[in-house]
């Protein structure tokens, strides 16, 4: 089965993101509150578009430099 959106537009999980950033449940939607990391909401479920952890990352490296 072929995908139709890149792979960069793929939405990842709550999960998937702290396992990403090595971070708590807490701190992952602490961020989301804090609108640093953006999200959408899908019924009950929360995703986190790839390019908006990739803007995260590259930011956090910005600040830091």
């Amino acid at each position: 089965m072929s995908s139709v959106l890149p792979a960069t537009h793929r939405a990842l999980t709550v999960p998937e993101v702290m396992d990403a950033l090595h971070l708590s449940r807490f701190k992952v939607y602490d961020l989301i509150r804090s609108r640093q990391l953006k999200s959408i909401k899908i019924g009950r479920s929360r995703r986190i578009p790839a390019d908006a952890l990739r803007t995260f990352i590259e930011h956090q490296l910005e600040e830091a430099a």
